[in-house]
Order: C-alpha cells, then sequence, then structure tokens
C-alpha cells in the first residue's frame, strides 16, 4: 500500500499540481512567470554556477530522458565495455559539477547581502530541494555502479508505465530506498515547478520571432576632466 501510495499516487498529483498550478500562475501572475534573475545585483558567482549548472544538468536529463524513451537504443550504446565505463564516468562528473555549482548557488544567497535581501522562501526550498536531489544522484551513482545498466531495467518500464496509464511498480519495489527516495526527489520538483523560479523552464520564447528588435543605446557622462583634456586638444 505504502508503495502504491509514492509511487503511483504521488507521481501523478505531482504532475497534476505542476500542470493546474502553472497554468493557473501564468493567467493570475504572468509576470513571475520568469526566472527573475538577482544577475543585476551580482554577476559574478553567478556567472560561474549558472553555467556549471545548466551544463552539467541539462547532459544528466538529457540521458535519463533518452534512456526511458528509447531503452533499446541506449541498450545498444551501452553494450560496449568501453563506451559504458565513458557514459558512467561522465555522469559521475556532470553530477560532481551539479553539487559543486549548486552549492555556490546557495553560498551566494547567503554571502551576498543583495542577493540574500531578494531571496524568497520559495528559493530557498528550491534550492535545498534541489541540491539534496543531485547531491542524492551522485550518492546513488557512487555506490550502486552501473545505473545506465539497471536503470533501464527498472526506473525505464516504471515510468512508461506511468505515461501509459498503467502503472506497474513490480520492477522499482525491491530497489534500495537510497534509489527511491531519488525516484521520488524527481516528483517533489515536479510538483514545485509552479510555485518557485522554476517555472520558467516550460517557457517557450516563441515571442523573440516576431517582437520587434530593441536598440541599447549606452548613455554615459564622461568624467569632467577627461572632457577637458579633449577640449585642450582641440
Amino acid at each position: 500500500m505504502a508503495d502504491t501510495m509514492l509511487f503511483v499516487v504521488f507521481p501523478y498529483a505531482a504532475v497534476i499540481v505542476a500542470v493546474v498550478m502553472s497554468v493557473y500562475r501564468y493567467f493570475d501572475r504572468r509576470f513571475t512567470y520568469s526566472s527573475l534573475s538577482s544577475q543585476l545585483l551580482e554577476n559574478g558567482a553567478l556567472s560561474w554556477a549558472s553555467v556549471a549548472w545548466h551544463y552539467s544538468i541539462i547532459v544528466i536529463l538529457l540521458a535519463h530522458l533518452l534512456a526511458a524513451l528509447f531503452p533499446g537504443g541506449w541498450a545498444a550504446l551501452l553494450g560496449g565495455q568501453a563506451r559504458l565505463v565513458v557514459i558512467e564516468a561522465t555522469g559521475m562528473g556532470m553530477g560532481l559539477i551539479a553539487v559543486l555549482s549548486m552549492a555556490l548557488f546557495i553560498w551566494r544567497r547567503l554571502a551576498r547581502p543583495r542577493a540574500r535581501a531578494v531571496t524568497s522562501w520559495g528559493d530557498w526550498v528550491l534550492l535545498i530541494a534541489l541540491l539534496a536531489q543531485v547531491v542524492l544522484g551522485l550518492v546513488v551513482a557512487f555506490g550502486y555502479r552501473w545505473g545506465s545498466v539497471w536503470y533501464l531495467h527498472t526506473a525505464a518500464p516504471w515510468l512508461g508505465s506511468l505515461v501509459r496509464l498503467d502503472p506497474q511498480i513490480a520492477a522499482i519495489t525491491p530497489l534500495p530506498w537510497l534509489i527511491k527516495l531519488h525516484f521520488l526527489g524527481g516528483f517533489v520538483i515536479v510538483a514545485l515547478i509552479p510555485f518557485t523560479r522554476l517555472v520558467h523552464i516550460v517557457t517557450i520564447p516563441v515571442g523573440y520571432l516576431w517582437r520587434p528588435y530593441i536598440v541599447v543605446i549606452w548613455n554615459r557622462r564622461r568624467a569632467p576632466h577627461r572632457a577637458g583634456l579633449s577640449a585642450d586638444k582641440q
């Protein structure tokens, strides 16, 4: 019964909450339907953390998605030992980068007063949830080796059954709780999407295709002594 609630009811509930509340937020508070960047307040640490986070998490999510959508092709890719080792090492490397970049995000919010002043409770919940998820994923990767292989026979069938509206949890119920917590953590983050700045991942900037271009003109006043020097030269 507990497994059914956690791995059948909860995933569907998380997706429903994400979809319904994202639509509601779009029509009720459309201005907040973005990442609400704090780049103008502090850009140094943000630049390093943001680039590292986005590249690493995109690679990680893409690997999870491709394995779930094309299990046969993914299995063929893992058929060679060298390819398996390379994929595992790449995944662990990307996971480590994701953990470090997320830790830098949190440090920036704590150490930079201006960034901390605009940090909401939702930001803290999201940062902690993401950090916990990537740390847990990294622990699973190191503690239960060759996850790219057993993922095909456990998580992929379970996720596929959820999409087909025919949930089958037999493949994941025998797994250690550490792995199952990682699975659940993914749906926790899905449920957080409409309540945090993570909602920006579902926006598609198609408006840029027809929006008029913007001309930016810098209006910087020259220092008085520089202006005087220019006058003397003339």
